[in-house]
């Protein structure tokens, strides 16, 4: 098997940004902030190399 290592820079970027974009959805529609949920899961499982 081969060792590589990725870059998850991004998806960690990505994920702060999608957490913040819940906190902000949260703040303003109230309980449409499940919608940006699968994206919060998404690039936190791809950050930390889970995907």
């Amino acid at each position: 098997m081969e060792n590589t290592k990725k870059s998850t820079g991004l998806y960690w970027a990505l994920f702060f940004a999608s957490l913040v974009a819940s906190v902000f959805v949260y703040k303003v529609g109230g309980g449409y902030c499940s919608m940006v949920l699968p994206f919060n899961v998404t690039f936190f499982a791809k950050a930390m190399d889970l995907m």
